[in-house]
C-alpha cells in the first residue's frame, strides 16, 4: 500500500502503539493538526537522526487535544500505529503550510517469543535496579513487545532508529538483548571503578596471611 500523508519531522522516534504528547505551535503544524482532527486522519512523525530526515518513521494519530491555547497552540496526545518508509517528499503542498511524503508500509511482524522476551524484561529491569530508577510498564510483562522496552534500554537515538527498521519481533528483541548484555556489565564496571576511588586515601585493612 502506498500513498500520501502530512508529515511532522521531529528528532525523535516513535514506535507503534506508544503514546506520545506534544506541543504545537508552529502555523504549518497548528494547520496540520486542525486538519487531521477535522477529517479524522493520521499523519506521519519521520525521525530526524544526526540532523537528517530519515527515511522511516511511524505513522499516528491523535488521541486526544489536552489544551487549547487563546493563541492556537494545543497540546495533544498522539499514539503511534505503524511503521511507514519514506518514497518521496512533498516539500510544497498546495494551499497547505506543511510538507508531504509518499510512503509505503514494510510487513512488520509481532509474533511472541517468549524466552527471548523474558530475556530481554529481565535484563531492563536489571539495568533498571544498577540505574536506580523504577518504571512501569502500562501492560502485563507477558504482553510486553520490543517497541514497548525500547524507549526503557537506554538506546541512542541512532540505535532506537536502527530498531525502528527491524520488521520481526525476533530481530528487534535480539537487538535489544545485545545492547543490554553489551551495556549491563559495562556498568557493573563502573560501579566497582567508584567503589574503587571511594578507597583511594583511606586507611585499609590489609591481611598478607600466609606469604
Amino acid at each position: 500500500m502506498t500513498n500520501f500523508i502530512p508529515i511532522f519531522p521531529l528528532n525523535i522516534v516513535v514506535y507503534p502503539q506508544e503514546q506520545l504528547n506534544l506541543h504545537i505551535f508552529e502555523p504549518r503544524y497548528k494547520q496540520l493538526i486542525q486538519e487531521c482532527l477535522q477529517d479524522k486522519k493520521p499523519f506521519g512523525i519521520p525521525a530526524i537522526v544526526d540532523q537528517k530526515l530519515g527515511d522511516y518513521g511511524t505513522l499516528v494519530e491523535v488521541l486526544s487535544v489536552e489544551k487549547t491555547y487563546e493563541n492556537g497552540e494545543m497540546d495533544i496526545c498522539t499514539r503511534g500505529l505503524r511503521v511507514f518508509r519514506v518514497l518521496e517528499i512533498i516539500r510544497e503542498v498546495p494551499d497547505k503550510l506543511y510538507a508531504g511524503a509518499v510512503v509505503n508500509y514494510p510487513e512488520n511482524t509481532t509474533n511472541p517469543h517468549q524466552s527471548l522476551q523474558q530475556q530481554v524484561l529481565a535484563a531492563v529491569r536489571e539495568l533498571h535496579k544498577m540505574l536506580q530508577i523504577h518504571k512501569s510498564f502500562k501492560k502485563d510483562d507477558a504482553d510486553l513487545l520490543a517497541f514497548d522496552l525500547a524507549h526503557h534500554a537506554g538506546l541512542s537515538i541512532q540505535e532506537e532508529y536502527e530498531l525502528l527498521q527491524l520488521f520481526t519481533e525476533s530481530h528487534r528483541l535480539e537487538y535489544l538483548k545485545r545492547h543490554l548484555y553489551k551495556v549491563i556489565p559495562m556498568m557493573a564496571e563502573m560501579e566497582n571503578l567508584k567503589e574503587r576511588v571511594k578507597l583511594n586515601g583511606h586507611f585499609k585493612n590489609l591481611s598478607a596471611d600466609n606469604f
